[in-house]
């Protein structure tokens, strides 16, 4: 399997497939590239170097005790890019992901990336604070972290509930999509799954987003559950110099159904304006 190893010894499995302008997928917590089967075809099939990474401590990577932070996040892709020596590159982020690639993009990616994308990303930042009394109570996010250590498989089972909106009336999510998010969040290491927590949550992107010199599309489902898209994408879409706002009626956090077909198609014609 395909692997980059970073300055600290730490490996990063990927999935690289197509050719043409390289397009990288950075997935959401706790998931893995996995997550981006679909889109690793859809855009290789549309002519371009698709590749998704496994973040370190998830799926096929190291699974890491240290470093599971958003400052060797951003660190670790860019070491991947490096290695794959990728230009003209757009990269996508979803939740977790999207504040990788951004804080990517305005530290790392100068002279390489082309365009952002992010899907439900956890920019500017998610907890509640002074500065930010519309955040998420930190309380949330520490009876996440309890939820890992008391059981961790069934939190995991919970979780997907409101990640793709199964709780939702008329819900038509499958069981086979609630397993595989099970089985893709039961391959992250327990150190990597619960630093990360406090990585996308208390995590500022403020600075990365006004850094941003390339155009951006910020896409989010107004029914965001996990993400709430008023702390959110309403807010990334005013620190950004060239950004574009897409909200999805009705859209969860997770990516499925006509929600991920109609982003897929719209990230297409971004790539392509």
């Amino acid at each position: 399997m395909p692997y980059v190893t970073t300055s600290d010894g730490v490996q990063i499995f990927y999935a690289d497939q197509g050719s043409g302008q390289p397009v990288l997928f950075s997935h959401g917590w706790p998931l893995n590239s996995d997550a981006w089967q679909v889109e690793l075809k859809v855009f290789a099939d549309a002519g371009y170097r698709a590749i998704a990474h496994d973040r370190r401590g998830h799926g096929r990577s190291s699974q890491s005790y240290l470093g599971n932070d958003m400052d060797h996040y951003p660190a670790d892709l860019a070491a991947v890019v490096n290695a794959l020596d990728l230009h003209d590159l757009v990269v996508v982020g979803h939740s977790t992901g999207g504040g990788e690639v951004v804080r990517y993009a305005a530290q790392y990616g100068k002279g390489r990336v082309a365009k952002v994308v992010t899907a439900g990303a956890v920019p500017p930042i998610m907890v509640k604070s002074e500065s930010n009394p519309d955040g998420t109570p930190i309380e949330d996010f520490d009876q996440a972290r309890a939820g890992l250590l008391r059981d961790r498989s069934q939190f995991y089972q919970d979780l997907a509930i409101p990640f793709f909106g199964a709780n939702r009336a008329g819900s038509s999510i499958s069981k086979g999509l609630i397993d595989d998010f099970w089985r893709q969040s039961m391959l992250v290491n327990m150190s990597a799954a619960y630093d990360c927590i406090k990585a996308y949550s208390e995590t500022d992107f403020t600075e990365d987003l006004k850094a941003l010199d390339v155009p951006i599309l910020i896409a989010q489902g107004d029914d965001d559950q996990i993400v709430p898209i008023g702390d959110a994408a309403e807010k990334a879409i005013k620190l950004v110099s060239k950004g574009t706002l897409k909200v999805y009626p009705g859209a969860p956090h997770g990516i499925q159904g006509a929600y991920q077909q109609t982003l897929d198609e719209d990230i297409l014609a971004f790539i392509q304006e």
